[in-house]
């Protein structure tokens, strides 16, 4: 078996790379050659700390992400959230590489981000307000500043502290950034996007202005909501699968008859995506292993090109 360290995946991985992998799992997500499991949710011995199972199989990968929250790591000084990628030899059925994925997870959803904003967001969307101010929420913006040129970043969260010191980040990675309140991000932003456990709506439907692309990137469990469900009533809704997103993600607040589209059709050109410069789209991630599965395989790419150098 192969074992990846976090500090070798990390030193590994890209935006690049993660793109491009979570591009393919999108497309693969679609395909007839692709299965996606039931996700498993659990907890450690105190309920307070969770975990969760998605495994999928394509046609030269099968394996599962274990990704875990750890509430009370920030007092060891580590992240809330880690990950663990398993690929199943597919000969023997052992596990043939072990990854551990905590970065590459951060990367990983923020590509999946990434990917449908390029396809959803007005071309000259330049504001971007992102709710929360956590590990997550650094990475989305990073990665969206890949396919959109941002002018401003709004930072919107409960904890002032956190908001600058995130925006203060940014800054440092050469975006325009401040901390701002809830209403007067979402009136001003073009993307908005939600990184956040919230398990109530985050902002007024009322708020959002008309040709805004709105992305959930935090709901992933029975009972997380970030969005109002008036603004899933009246917008084009997108996700990564929505059999997973209707059961764990943003639109099982969805109205029952609203319809849902994979992501990944409007990749494969069988779906316009946004059909006019004013219609507010929405896309919901609730998190595909069909994704851990590629970047791994990216990851693998690299490390074996690196060893062979």
């Amino acid at each position: 078996m192969l074992f990846m360290s976090e500090a070798t995946s990390a030193a590994l991985v890209t935006h690049e790379m993660a793109f491009e992998a979570a591009r393919e799992a999108l497309i693969a997500a679609c395909g007839d050659g692709s299965t996606s499991f039931p996700v498993v949710l659990g907890h450690g011995s105190s309920s307070a700390n969770r975990f969760t199972v998605k495994a999928a199989a394509a046609a030269e990968l099968a394996g599962l992400k274990i990704g875990s929250y750890w509430p009370g790591n920030p007092d060891r000084g580590l992240e809330r959230h880690n990950s663990l990628i398993l690929l199943f030899d597919q000969e023997t059925g052992r596990i043939g590489v072990a990854i551990e994925a905590g970065v590459v997870n951060a990367y990983r959803t923020a590509a999946a981000d990434a990917v449908a904003a390029d396809r959803l967001a007005r071309p000259d969307a330049g504001i971007l307000a992102v709710f929360g101010a956590g590990h997550q929420a650094r990475f989305e913006c990073l990665a969206l500043a890949r396919v959109r040129t941002l002018r401003r970043v709004l930072v919107v969260t409960r904890d002032p502290a956190r908001g600058e010191a995130m925006a203060a980040e940014l800054q440092r990675q050469g975006l325009t950034a401040e901390i701002s309140d809830a209403k007067a991000a979402c009136a001003a932003a073009d993307i908005i996007v939600t990184a956040t456990p919230a398990r109530a709506p985050l902002f007024d439907a009322d708020w959002v202005r008309p040709g805004t692309h709105v992305a959930s990137m935090g709901s992933d469990a029975r009972g997380k909501q970030e969005l109002p469900p008036e603004l899933l009533g009246r917008a084009g809704l997108f996700c990564d699968l929505p059999e997973q997103s209707h059961a764990i993600g943003e639109f099982q607040h969805a109205p029952p008859n609203a319809a849902v589209t994979a992501i990944g059709e409007v990749l494969l050109g069988r779906h316009p995506g946004r059909r006019s410069r004013d219609e507010i789209t929405v896309f919901d991630s609730s998190g595909l292993s069909l994704q851990d599965l590629y970047i791994a395989r990216s990851l693998l790419a690299k490390h074996r090109d690196a060893d062979g150098a």
